[in-house]
C-alpha cells in the first residue's frame, strides 16, 4: 500500500509542480472528477486546491447518503483518518514553541502510566512518535494488552498509531485538558476550523456523511467520545484547507519549528509501511518521514503528503513547499484512493 501511495504522491506532486497557469489544474480536476468517481465507484467526494498559500477552490462531487440523495456541498463532514496526524502534529509543533513540551525530552517525563514494561520505553521523545520511530506497533490486536517495542526507538521507520496516541497522553498530562479542548484552542479557533472535531458534535449531524463498503454496505460517519489523536478527526475540504494555509505560510509556529517539521526525520523503505519484524533492506534516496508528515523530494521540489485509510473513509493531501500550492481529498468510500 505504501508503495502506491507513494506513486499517487509522485503523480499529485508533479502537477502541482507542472501547472503554470493557476487554474489549470482545477480545471482538469472539475473536467475529470466524475468520471474518476465512476471509474472508482466513489459515491461522494470533497476537495480543496490551494494556491500561493490560500485556498483557490473547494469542489464538492455526488452524494453524501445514497438513501436520501444528500449531496455532498462544501459542509460536508468526512472522516480524515490519519489526516488527523498531520492536524495533531501540528498541535504539538504549537506546545513546543510554548515551552510546554520538549521534542527531546522522554515521554515517561510527562506520562505517568506506562504502557510498556519494556526499559526501551524511556527513549521514546515526541520527535520519535512524530515520525514514527517508536517500535510500535500500528496498533495492538486488544487495547488492554501490553504495548510491544519491536525495535530500538529511533532507529528506523514503522508506522504507528499507538506512538500518536501515547503522546497524545503525554499532551493531555502536560495541559490537564482532554485532547479535542487542546486541539480546539491551539488549531480550530485560531484557524477559523468551525466544522472539525476530535469527537462527537452532534450540532454537526445535519451535514454528517455516509461511507460505503465494497458490497455498498453503509456506515455513518464515526462519533467518538473519546478523542483519538491518529484517526478520529472529522472535518470538512475547507476547513482542512485552512490548516494547510497555515502550513504553507507557517502560521502559529517559530520559523524553527516548521523548520523542524518539514525536514526529514528518517529515510523509509518505499515497500513497507509497517515494518516491525526485520530492518529494511533498502532506504529511499528521496521519500522520508518528517514531524507528522510524510516526505518527498525530488527534482521539482519538496513536498509534504498523508494518507487517511479508515476503512468506508478515505482521505489525500499533499502540499508543495516552495509554490505554496497543496490538495487535499476527503471521499465515502472504501475504494476511494482508488
Amino acid at each position: 500500500m505504501l508503495k502506491n501511495l507513494f506513486a499517487i504522491a509522485t503523480v499529485f506532486s508533479l502537477s502541482l509542480a507542472a501547472q503554470k497557469p493557476a487554474d489549470a489544474g482545477i480545471t482538469r480536476l472539475q473536467h475529470d472528477l466524475p468520471d474518476w468517481m465512476r471509474q472508482g465507484d466513489v459515491p461522494g467526494v470533497s476537495i480543496a486546491v490551494l494556491r500561493h498559500g490560500k485556498t483557490a477552490w473547494i469542489g464538492s462531487y455526488g452524494v453524501a447518503n445514497k438513501a436520501t440523495q444528500q449531496p455532498v456541498t462544501d459542509r460536508t463532514l468526512f472522516n480524515a483518518a490519519s489526516l488527523s496526524k498531520t492536524v495533531f502534529a501540528y498541535t504539538v509543533l504549537r506546545l513546543v514553541d510554548q515551552r510546554k513540551i520538549d521534542l527531546d525530552t522522554p515521554l515517561t517525563h510527562y506520562v505517568r502510566d506506562r504502557p510498556s514494561h519494556d526499559p526501551r520505553l524511556d527513549k521514546i521523545t515526541a520527535r520519535i512518535v512524530l515520525s514514527h520511530r517508536t517500535g510500535f506497533p500500528n496498533w495492538r490486536n486488544n487495547a488492554k494488552d501490553e504495548l510491544q517495542i519491536y525495535f530500538d526507538p529511533g532507529s528506523r521507520f514503522s508506522y504507528s498509531g499507538e506512538g500518536m496516541v501515547y503522546l497524545q497522553h503525554a499532551v493531555e498530562a502536560i495541559t490537564g485538558k482532554p485532547l479535542n479542548q487542546v486541539i480546539t484552542e491551539q488549531v480550530f479557533h485560531p484557524l477559523g476550523m468551525t466544522e472539525s472535531s476530535y469527537t462527537a458534535r452532534r450540532d454537526l449531524a445535519a451535514d454528517f456523511t455516509m461511507g460505503y463498503s465494497a458490497d455498498g454496505r453503509s456506515v455513518a460517519l464515526f462519533q467518538d467520545t473519546v478523542a483519538n489523536a491518529a484517526a478520529s478527526l472529522n472535518t470538512t475540504a475547507r476547513d482542512y484547507a485552512l490548516f494547510l494555509e497555515a502550513v504553507l505560510s507557517g502560521r502559529g509556529l517559530e520559523r524553527a519549528t516548521l523548520r523542524e517539521m518539514e525536514t526529514p526525520q528518517i529515510a523509509v523503505d518505499p515497500t513497507c509501511t509497517n515494518c516491525l519484524d526485520a530492518a529494511p533492506k533498502t532506504l529511499s534516496t528521496d521519500l522520508f518521514w518528517g514531524l507528522g508528515w510524510g516526505i518527498e523530494k525530488s527534482a521539482s521540489g519538496t513536498y509534504l503528503w498523508h494518507w487517511g485509510d479508515n476503512g468506508v473513509f478515505k482521505a489525500y493531501v499533499v502540499a508543495d513547499i516552495q509554490r505554496r500550492s497543496a490538495i487535499v481529498l476527503f471521499d465515502n468510500s472504501s475504494s476511494g484512493l482508488s
